[in-house]
């Protein structure tokens, strides 16, 4: 009789244990920049709960060929910790605003060793369950031109030489029609 008046004022009354969702963190797939310049790395997340006080955003790195990952920056409790020895002292900065879900980080003054993958995570309790999210930077002297602005470039000049064209097309009538009124009148 007890275990039935517990589940009775259970689900009369809604006392039901808070669950837990999962979480989606989101990342870029792959930056690329220049030797000495600055970069944002973003991140943010899906959650189904309101941003909690309690947010919380870890990022680490992993160095191209390396196994390890480097804890390079935390955010919790309103405070954000950034690694004083690691490779980034005095060039990682915060620029997220956790109650808007954004944990982006800023890296400043770039170099060829910071070729590596960057990893997002992020926890909005109740929220914790979630797949952290990665970034691959690619850092060069030059950046590469892509594939895409090489397609755009062609399509520009096939699109320039078709109006160039056309123009040619219409003064060509234009000229010749009026070459031939002329003719008529006289």
């Amino acid at each position: 009789m007890l275990t039935f008046l517990a589940l009775a004022s259970v689900v009369l009354l809604g006392i039901v244990p808070e669950r837990s969702q999962a979480i989606v963190i989101y990342t870029g797939w792959e930056r690329h920049a220049l030797v000495g310049s600055d970069i944002r790395l973003s991140c943010s997340f899906f959650s189904w709960r309101w941003t909690s006080e309690d947010v919380t955003f870890s990022w680490t790195y992993r160095p191209d060929g390396s196994r390890d990952s480097i804890s390079i920056f935390h955010y919790t409790g309103g405070a954000a910790y950034v690694d004083n020895k690691g490779p980034f002292r005095d060039r990682l900065e915060f620029v997220g605003n956790p109650g808007r879900r954004d944990g982006s980080i800023l890296l400043k003054n770039l170099e060829f060793a910071d070729n590596g993958t960057f990893t997002c995570d992020a926890k909005n309790p109740p929220d914790i369950v979630g797949r952290p999210s990665s970034v691959r930077l690619l850092v060069f002297e030059k950046v590469p031109i892509q594939a895409g602005v090489i397609t755009g470039a062609i399509i520009g000049v096939v699109l320039g030489l078709l109006v160039l064209i056309v123009v040619i097309y219409y003064l060509m009538r234009f000229l010749v029609a009026r070459r031939v009124f002329s003719l008529s009148v006289r």
